[in-house]
Parts: C-alpha cells; structure tokens; sequence
C-alpha cells in the first residue's frame, strides 16, 4: 500500500519540486553570474504560457513520441518510487529518450536533426555508467529491487565510491548543463543547442519541459540510493547528499564551457571504464 501512495504522490509532486528546482537552478545561476535572475516561480509561468499558446506541430507523429516520451519518464519514476527493479527503471528511461530522438528526427529540420544526432550520442555517453550502476547496488545488496537496497545493512557509497562518481559525472548529461549540453539547453544564446527542441512548440515544448522535471527528481533519486540503508536518520543523509550534488552540477555548469561531441563521448566512456569498471571489479572480488 505504501508503495501505491509513493507512486501517487511522484506523479502528483514531482512537477511541482522539480518546476521549483529549476527555478532555484536559475536564481543560484544568476547570483554566480552577479545577476538578479528570474523570480523562483519562473519555470511554472513558462510553462503555463506554452499551454496556452496555439497548438503548432510539424506533423502528428511528433506529438506522438513527445507524448511517448513524457509517458515513459513517469513508468520510470513510478518504478523508482514504488520500490520495483532498478533495471526496469534504467531500460525505461532508454526508451523515453528513444522517443524524443525519434520526435526531433520526424520534423526533417537541419537543426532538429542534428539535436537528434547529439541526443542519441549523449545517450550513447551514459547508458553504460546506468547499466554499470545497476550492476553495482546488484553485487553490494545481491538484488536488483529498490526496496531491498533502501532497507539494506550497509550504506552503498562506501562500497561503490567509483560508481558514484561515474553516475555524478553522467548526471551532467542528464541534467544538460555545460560543459556536455550538445542536443539542448536553458540557454537561448545559440540556435544549435536548442536543437532536438527547435520544431517543438506550445504544449508540445511544455511536455518537454514537464518530462524534464520528472526525470531531474529519479535521477536525484539515483543519488538516495548511494546514502540511504536501514538507519532511520539515512534519508536525511540522503537528502542532503541529493542537495550538495545538485548544487555541485550548477557549479560545473557555470565554470565550464561546451566541449565538441567527441570529448563527450570519449570521457564518459572513460570515466565508466576507470571508475565503474574497476569498482565492479573490486565487488566482484568481495564477494
């Protein structure tokens, strides 16, 4: 039953702390770069705007996978949150991107094109680092499902230090900030990266947005496992190791500036191959 309510209160609160931490992402930005910045409920006017706006598409098929795509971020996090497989979470977040790239390639723009090009390279970037990580909770706690990881006798990041430094790493990706924003961006100053999202308009582009969201709340969620076991005060450690990182991806986001697809690519694999790869290595050999 309480796994029921968990998957309740993700699809109904998830929009709203995710729309709130886009909006702090903005404010921390902003003082970084000595500006005002917009008002904390920024993200939420946006959206509503784009909702009210006309309905302009490309063709019929976009809306399809853009909607495929919303859809199959809430599967994931409804997974995530009620406790189920976290393999099953990781090949379901494969497919939501999967539908974007295919929303992007379906308008025949240039632009849109080659953001779905980068999407799918940057999917390419950290698939490996998620199958890895699940790999890793699999050889620490012998399980695959969430509920038997949050409730375990020991906490994960001592036994996957590697792995959670590779997932920090890719999160970079995940949450498109620079120096690895390729396919799209907040960021309006080039037309390239807002590629993937050029022919995505009204709802359509709050679709977008909303699945962004949802997905930046699971992916923290991924960073809760490293720090919570059957202690009663671990998800106040988790939470707050959730926050530090969160900040920590601003912070890099504001001090770097956006490499070519190539170094993407070639420093994620190499970061999952050093420091997954060697950690799992180090698990197997524990065990």
């Amino acid at each position: 039953m309480s796994n029921i309510l968990s998957g309740i209160a993700y699809i109904l609160f998830a929009p709203l702390v995710g729309g709130l931490l886009a909006g702090i992402d903005r404010k921390i930005t902003a003082h970084m770069q000595r500006r005002k910045g917009p008002p904390l409920l920024q993200s939420f006017y946006d959206v509503f705007k784009l909702c009210s706006k006309q309905g302009i598409s490309v063709n019929r098929v976009q809306d399809f996978y853009v909607g495929g795509f919303l859809l199959f971020v809430i599967i994931s996090g409804i997974f995530f949150f009620t406790h189920g497989d976290i393999l099953l979470v990781v090949f379901t977040l494969t497919l939501a991107s999967v539908c974007l790239i295919v929303a992007a390639y379906s308008s025949n723009s240039p632009y849109s094109q080659l953001g779905a090009e980068r999407e799918l390279l940057q999917t390419m970037s950290y698939e490996p680092m998620l199958l890895m990580m699940s790999i890793g909770f699999y050889l620490t706690f012998g399980t695959f499902n969430l509920a038997d990881i949050v409730s375990g006798p020991q906490i994960g990041i001592l036994y996957m230090p590697g792995l959670f430094f590779g997932l920090c790493y890719i999160l970079i990706i995940k949450f498109r900030k620079s120096p690895f924003d390729l396919s799209m961006s907040h960021e309006a100053h080039q037309e390239l990266i807002k590629g993937i999202a050029t022919e995505f308009s009204g709802r359509t582009l709050a679709m977008v947005e909303v699945a962004h969201w949802y997905e930046n709340i699971f992916l923290l969620g991924f960073v809760y496992l490293y720090f919570v076991w059957s202690a009663p005060y671990s998800p106040l450690i988790g939470i707050a190791a959730c926050a530090v990182v969160f900040v920590l991806e601003i912070l890099i986001d504001n001090c770097c500036s956006r490499v070519k697809w190539q170094r993407v690519l070639t420093s994620s694999w190499l970061v999952s191959l050093v420091a997954g790869f060697v950690n799992l290595l180090v698990l197997m050999s524990l065990r």
